[in-house]
């Protein structure tokens, strides 16, 4: 049993990719800003900052865009005692873009790896030992920004945070959640400095074909594939009808698995 993302590390994909990146539409959003050129926090941990804090900044709910890290807390408390308190302790400072919020948004995402991969749990750096620096919260602040005008052109969201349930994991990849969806759109956030790749591409392939085998009704209307990166400020479609059966059946059969 794997997550969508561990599933997709481990498969060799044909040349190019299930789905080549040259198949989607590219567009520049230029807002003018350039970002620091070094961080001091792990890729990992930034991603998931803008990610959230974006959620954050639009619903103003900070239990459902944080849902993942409240998990691993909980997860972490039943193994390790007075975790929470640490974790609640740093959760009630982010109100915002400020520097402090960022600072434990940082921290706070350090808890989802509790829930993501148990296995690695022990071994990745704690939130006492992450704290961005003033370069690293600037480039923070910017995505964030870029993620919330990103959505005032693309959105309204309908769904963030969205799992596969009752049908649509298998016995092969048993868990993953993707992060938005829009009417017709499913969207997925990648902070990366590389360009759209071809494990990019097969995971939000992935994720749209369970949202079929799911059974959910949201996921009945969407016809693309949408990914947002706010660090290069690009953003990548993809209209499902471009995808050959072939290879949808592929994905379906080898990657994913349903019997």
């Amino acid at each position: 049993m794997s997550t969508v993302t561990q599933r997709v590390n481990s498969i060799k994909q044909p040349w190019g990719g299930y789905i080549r990146a040259s198949q989607f539409n590219k567009q520049l959003l230029d807002d003018g800003k350039l970002l620091n050129p070094i961080e001091n926090v792990h890729p990992s941990i930034v991603g998931m900052a803008v990610d959230y804090l974006t959620r954050f900044m639009i619903n103003q709910d900070i239990k459902q865009s944080f849902s993942v890290s409240y998990r691993g807390a909980e997860v972490a408390e039943k193994l390790k005692k007075k975790t929470k308190k640490e974790f609640e302790k740093y959760i009630s400072n982010i109100r915002g873009l400020d520097k402090v919020s960022i600072i434990n948004a940082c921290k706070v995402v350090t808890y989802d790896v509790w829930y993501r991969n148990l296995g690695q749990a022990l071994y990745v750096q704690t939130a006492k030992d992450t704290n961005p620096d003033f370069a690293t919260i600037e480039n923070i602040q910017i995505m964030v920004e870029r993620g919330i005008t990103f959505w005032e052109k693309f959105g309204p969201i309908i769904e963030e945070g969205f799992t596969f349930e009752p049908t649509g994991y298998t016995k092969t990849v048993s868990a993953g959640d993707g992060d938005f969806l829009t009417k017709d759109t499913l969207w997925d956030f990648k902070v990366s400095e590389s360009k759209l790749n071809r494990k990019q591409t097969l995971q939000i392939l992935m994720y749209w074909i369970m949202g079929q085998h799911s059974g959910k009704e949201e996921f009945k209307n969407i016809s693309k594939l949408g990914i947002y990166n706010p660090r290069l400020n690009i953003v990548y479609t993809l209209d499902v009808n471009n995808i050959s059966p072939e290879t949808i059946k592929e994905v379906e059969t080898t990657v994913i698995c349903y019997e």
